[in-house]
């Protein structure tokens, strides 16, 4: 469970640095130059994501709540809300309009799922932790960022772009799900 945390928090410091250590983060870039920093950065990323995994492997799962026995169907339902939202924060949508950060917002809703159908040890803490993260994320780069101002509208069809990203991504990951993560989404 150790190295499971240890990846969460490692992707957490590295995500919230550029937010809360703004000119830390430029004296670096200045000391570096910008492509090495994002060469580094995307190696932090790359050992948090294998912390991770490793963790998730390694760690021994025990029951913490019993997953409501709706949770797995809504899990489903809600997987596909959250990727929708994942994709919409790439292109020019209205979701943007209506959330300030449908990326961290699209994470939060993948957490949320993830918990309604896993109540073990490792879940709580990969899921949980992330959906932590994703608030702080938000808020700290609200607070860095100033007030919002809202993007234009745009045509409603450029809606339906994230939608089927979301779609195609949601089927792939249903059929993928237990050769990437060891468990079958069929239950969801």
């Amino acid at each position: 469970m150790a190295y499971l945390i240890l990846g969460i928090l490692l992707w957490a410091a590295a995500h919230l640095f550029p937010a809360m250590g703004v000119d830390r983060r430029a004296r670096v870039v200045e000391r570096l130059g910008e492509g090495p920093y994002r060469g580094l950065f995307s190696v932090v990323i790359a050992v948090a994501v294998v912390l991770m995994v490793f963790g998730w492997q390694s760690a021994t799962p025990t029951r913490i709540y019993r997953a409501p026995s709706l949770g797995p169907p809504l899990t489903g339902m809600i997987m596909l809300v959250a990727l929708v939202l994942f994709f919409a924060a790439r292109l020019q949508t209205n979701i943007k309009r209506a959330l300030r950060h449908p990326q961290l917002t699209g994470v939060l809703v993948w957490a949320f799922a993830h918990l309604l159908a896993n109540g073990d040890s490792r879940s709580v803490t990969l899921f949980g932790g992330l959906a932590a993260w994703s608030v702080v994320q938000i808020i700290a780069i609200n607070r860095r960022d100033g007030p919002w101002k809202k993007p234009d509208p745009v045509p409603f069809k450029r809606d339906a772009l994230p939608v089927v990203i979301g779609a195609v991504a949601y089927g792939i990951l249903l059929w993928a799900h237990p050769w990437l993560f060891g468990v079958s989404a069929a239950h969801f």
